[in-house]
């Protein structure tokens, strides 16, 4: 590398998409911290060990560490000494607080490829529009994203949201949407109709089981929630992690 910054020093040319799949992945590890393993996150953030911050993965796991030592690190640094102020305020409050400094985090990552790869300003505008069709870690977590439209069911009628949960229905798999187009067009259609999975964001594609959570409505993939479609055949009432947390503690 001869530190010129051209383009040219990147033999492997990245497009939008490749850094799209990086940070959808990195921010699947870090939905997967706060929301299905946030007992296990909790834990490890321990007020009494040194500086810790909570890393996204791009194989889709977390990891909760000290900060890399090289000046400058390889990539930008999520915020630092997280675990101090988890003893000091609201559980929620906190979980909150570490969204918000995650979803800083990510978008610094896929702008610091951005600048890497040297996008120009078209290819800067289409990442950054695929990296906003996503709700935040933020709104994910606090759940004060807008709330999608329920999943239909299997006669394709709307569940209706007054309806009170059934304890006698069955999680079941959701029927294929439209077919999507591959990333999103700028200008294209109504993107608050997509179906996302409440954990991960993810949008429906076909052959996924889903499942839908019986108190929030929320819907998710079975991998997210770690529900197969054998064991939600003996679910008579299915509560969301975050649900279930939400009640033990009440």
């Amino acid at each position: 590398m001869d530190g010129s910054g051209s383009a040219a020093i990147f033999p492997n040319t990245r497009t939008p998409e490749d850094v799209f799949t990086d940070f959808r992945a990195r921010r699947a590890g870090i939905l997967k911290a706060l929301t299905t393993d946030v007992e296990k996150f909790y834990k490890l953030c321990d007020p009494e060990k040194e500086n810790l911050c909570l890393y996204g993965l791009s194989n889709e796991t977390w990891e909760v560490t000290v900060p890399a030592e090289e000046v400058p690190p390889e990539l930008p640094e999520p915020a630092l000494g997280i675990n101090f102020a988890r003893d000091g305020m609201p559980e929620k409050d906190w979980l909150s607080l570490v969204a918000v400094h995650s979803d800083a985090w990510l978008i610094a990552v896929a702008f610091y490829f951005g600048a890497r790869f040297g996008f120009d300003k078209d290819a800067r505008r289409r990442l950054y529009t695929m990296i906003n069709n996503h709700p935040t870690v933020f709104e994910v977590v606090t759940g004060s994203r807008k709330k999608q439209p329920k999943a239909p069911s299997s006669n394709g009628k709307t569940k209706s949201s007054s309806k009170k949960p059934n304890s006698n229905s069955k999680p079941a798999k959701l029927p294929p949407p439209k077919q999507e187009e591959q990333f999103m067009k700028e200008d294209g259609g109504d993107r608050d109709q997509a179906y996302l999975c409440g954990t991960c964001g993810g949008r429906y594609s076909n052959e996924e089981f889903w499942i839908g959570c019986d108190i929030c409505e929320k819907w998710y993939h079975g991998d997210c929630v770690r529900i197969t479609p054998a064991k939600a055949d003996y679910i008579k009432q299915y509560k969301c992690p975050a649900c279930s947390n939400k009640r033990s503690r009440e």
